[in-house]
């Protein structure tokens, strides 16, 4: 069959894997979420802020009902959340968020990353002076003059705003993030949000050239084998 099948059979083994890990990161948050309050997502604003973003990346419905089911049926299963915080090649600033049922194991996994490319794991807030944990949304087809008349006419505090090709983006205290959600729906159901969730955000950019560059990509691609890993975030301008 030649070279060509064997590129397609790489990618498409690449695909499956990628959408493995995705369905393996949501349906970690949506068990939890689910079991530590209620599986019901009309009472629970955590457990429906991650179903809605789920579904927004594709996630089966399958895949979210049989996490739901999980957390009701009682399981034993558990994780801990975990923050790691590291510098990686460059003047690079690295946020690691897992959920993990071995945290020995996944502070090796996640150390070794960050040694294999010249990095280094911080203590617990090294690096996270450096970022602000901010509720982001980003949306579509809309203009700026249109959000602020929406923001100003429903008293919703923003802390930022900003507008360019992708659309309007509105930057909020995290504790914040319902609130604005909320307000933002209720004055116009039909607006379509790009992204609404919680991140790090990082205070001040850098950008990486040669080397620097390929070993932080290799770092974030390590990163993002791991099992237990949820979220990077980090303040490089890609």
């Amino acid at each position: 069959m030649g070279r060509a099948h064997e590129v397609r059979k790489v990618a498409m083994a690449k695909t499956a894997a990628v959408k493995s890990k995705l369905y393996a990161k949501y349906g970690k948050e949506i068990y939890m979420a689910a079991k530590n309050g209620e599986p019901d997502p009309d009472l629970n604003q955590s457990l429906k802020r991650i179903i809605e973003k789920a579904k927004k990346d594709q996630v089966t419905a399958d895949v979210i009902k049989r996490a739901i089911d999980k957390a009701k049926g009682g399981s034993g299963e558990d994780y801990i959340a975990a923050r790691y915080e590291g510098f990686g090649p460059g003047s690079s600033i690295i946020i690691v968020e897992c959920l993990t049922d071995n945290i020995n194991r996944t502070i090796a996994e996640v150390r070794n990353c960050f040694t294999k490319t010249g990095g280094k794991i911080g203590v617990t807030g090294s690096a996270t002076h450096m970022f602000n944990h901010q509720a982001m949304f980003v949306l579509e087809n809309v203009s700026e003059e249109e959000i602020l008349e929406l923001l100003i006419d429903n008293d919703i505090n923003v802390s930022d705003i900003e507008s360019d090709d992708d659309g309007v983006t509105l930057l909020g205290e995290a504790t914040d993030y319902n609130n604005i959600k909320t307000a933002i729906l209720e004055s116009n159901p039909d607006l379509d949000f790009a992204t609404d969730e919680i991140m790090w955000v990082p205070i001040m950019e850098t950008e990486l050239e040669g080397e620097d560059l390929d070993k932080f990509n290799r770092l974030l691609d390590l990163l993002n084998e791991i099992d237990d890993v949820q979220d990077v975030y980090h303040n490089v301008r890609l």
